[in-house]
């Protein structure tokens, strides 16, 4: 006896689409269709165009769309994050890269590219020193690398498991990776960066995350901020940020909506920066502040 033929492509991607809206997955049919991408290894594109013939579904597709079903992050089943141009590889033990922050990345971009129009230069600082502070999977300083030519950039990391998948993916671009606290990381180049960009930690100790992907498969060292608020260490980035500018270079660091109004008044308070903006997500959340470090000191 022949055996039965397997379900097609199309019929599994639809089938497993079900099974993850019962789940409760967020992004059922988007993720169905990656996680068949991923095995087959063609691109979305050519994926979508084989789901209109009869070709088979992969091997091993169900087990795959089980796994997402538990809620494992769909970044930990294909060990890849999409993050602005790049790929990432990420697993357990790094934060997953999320959307809000290419817009943190873009600020840099376009800070460094106006700043280069005041100087006349066609590209930016000729070679401009930017550090991502608390890097995890390396996106901010990888892309930062990718897409500003002849940027030095230099990256710190705390986190044991953090830092071996952001030397994967960072040492190939050029970029400086350090393991070390933000707090008191690279000392020896103080006064010295254009840009300290930083995503710290900062959810409140009290605030657990909805979605059990982010619960229970992020560190949680590259989430919970310290104290209740969730405030030492984006206050820790802050000040390591002045300590590392040179004078009339750019700060912008990313942290929660709710932690928006804090922030901008603790930078104004402390008389170093000039220019303190908060800026928003794409979904319309404050999602990042940025300044620039004062030239002159601020009597008070």
């Amino acid at each position: 006896m022949t055996p039965e033929p397997g379900p097609s492509l199309a019929e599994a991607v639809r089938e497993a689409t079900a099974v993850l809206a019962a789940a409760g997955v967020p992004s059922p049919e988007v993720d169905a269709e990656l996680l068949a991408e991923h095995l087959l290894g063609v691109g979305l594109g050519r994926l979508r165009a084989m789901m209109l013939g009869d070709s088979p579904a992969p091997e091993g597709y169900e087990e795959l769309v089980a796994e997402r079903a538990q809620r494992i992050p769909l970044q930990h089943i294909t060990g890849v994050a999409h993050f602005r141009y790049l790929e990432l590889a990420v697993g357990p033990g790094v934060f997953i890269p999320r959307p809000e922050t290419e817009s943190v990345v873009q600020l840099v971009i376009d800070w460094l590219r106006d700043r280069a129009k005041d100087t006349g230069l066609a590209h930016g600082l000729a070679r401009p020193k930017v550090v991502d502070l608390g890097t995890g999977s390396g996106a901010i300083a990888g892309s930062i690398a990718h897409e500003v030519p002849g940027a030095e950039v230099y990256a710190v990391e705390f986190s044991e498991f953090a830092h071996a998948w952001a030397a994967k993916n960072l040492l190939p671009l050029g970029v400086h990776l350090l393991r070390g606290d933000l707090r008191d990381a690279l000392p020896e180049h103080n006064g010295s960066f254009d840009v300290v960009v930083s995503n710290p930690p900062y959810i409140p100790a009290e605030a657990v995350p909805n979605e059990p992907e982010v619960a229970l498969h992020d560190p949680p060292e590259a989430l919970y901020g310290g104290g209740a608020d969730g405030m030492e260490l984006p206050t820790a980035a802050a000040a390591s940020a002045a300590r590392l500018l040179m004078p009339g270079g750019y700060f912008v660091m990313e942290h929660a909506e709710v932690q928006a109004g804090w922030i901008a008044a603790m930078l104004e308070r402390s008389g170093l920066w000039t220019g303190v903006s908060t800026h928003l997500d794409l979904n319309g959340r404050e999602r990042a502040t940025s300044a620039v470090r004062q030239t002159e000191p601020h009597q008070h």
